[in-house]
Formats: C-alpha cells, structure tokens, sequence
C-alpha cells in the first residue's frame, strides 16, 4: 500500500518510533463530536499530558484536508474542537475523506488502522463502540469490534458501549 502523500507523522512520534520508545495513539472523535468547546480542546491537551507525564508519546491522529495526521499539534488540536464542519471517519469512511481531501476526526477503527500503519502498538480510548438497538434486523454493529480482530493494536479502553435494547426487568426464555 502506499500512502506517500496520504500520510504524516509528527516530528515527534517518528522520533519516539525510531528510538523504540512507547508511543500512545489517541482517537480524536471525543475532541469532534463527544464534548462541547472549549472543553473538548482542553481535555485533549490534558489527555496528551497525561500520557508524557508517564513517559510516553501521545500521538493523537485525525485525518486534516485529507491527510492521516499521527501526532497533532496544538493549532489541530484547536480545529478539530472549533470547527464544526470536521466529518466523523471509520474504517469505511476513510477512502472517501483521504480523497476528498476532508477533515474528519477518528472513530477507534480508523484510529487502529492508522496506528498500525505508523507501527504504534498500544491504543488508549474512553470506550469502543458495541451492538445497537434492534442489531438483529438493522445489522447495526460498531466497526470497532470487528477492527479489533481485525488490526494489530493493542486497545486500552475503559470498556464497551454495552448492548442496547434490552431493559433490566426483561425475561430471557
């Protein structure tokens, strides 16, 4: 596959990388579409420091006018919390934004995939995505579950959207 072009990968995450030294990726979708500004931004820088202050390398990845960013600086931190034209990018998406040379932030699929691409191992998200209301005829499945088959990236999460649609009190024959 060659993405020359497609692709770039911050100063410091390729630094990080070529010493051997533990690279974070991080999705950006909370930063889009999970909190309200100027929240969002702060949380993302907070979240990055979070990650250096235990000797690490954030690399926060996004895809900006159509380039799969890994490791974003603070004035791409901003725009994905301010603008509100900033697409949401899964596994499917992705083609369609790269050349279309859109801004989308990162769902936890497109964050894997890209984070494979970059040889970063190690994924640290809020939540994956799960199985919605009424799956079973709107075959409505995150893409995130079948990435994690699917992609070589370890995935630190705090766990998964849990399967919507069946209430407590309800009787399983």
């Amino acid at each position: 596959m060659n993405l020359k072009g497609h692709i770039n990968i911050s100063d410091e995450v390729r630094s990080a990388l070529s010493k051997s030294e533990p690279v974070v990726a991080l999705e950006s979708t909370i930063i889009s579409h999970g909190m309200p500004y100027p929240q969002n931004y702060e949380t993302a820088l907070q979240v990055e420091n979070i990650v250096r202050e235990n000797r690490a390398t954030p690399a926060t990845i996004a895809i900006i006018n159509g380039i799969i960013r890994i490791g974003l600086y603070d004035t791409d931190l901003e725009f994905l919390s301010s603008d509100k034209n900033i697409l949401k990018a899964s596994r499917r998406d992705m083609p369609v934004i790269v050349a279309g040379k859109m801004s989308a932030a990162t769902t936890v699929s497109a964050t894997m995939i890209c984070a494979a691409l970059a040889g970063i191992r190690i994924f640290a998200t809020g939540g994956i995505g799960g199985v919605h209301r009424n799956a079973s005829n709107t075959f409505d499945i995150s893409a995130d579950l079948t990435e994690l088959a699917q992609t070589d990236v370890a995935v630190v999460s705090a766990g998964v959207k849990s399967i919507f649609g069946y209430r407590i009190n309800t009787r399983i024959p």
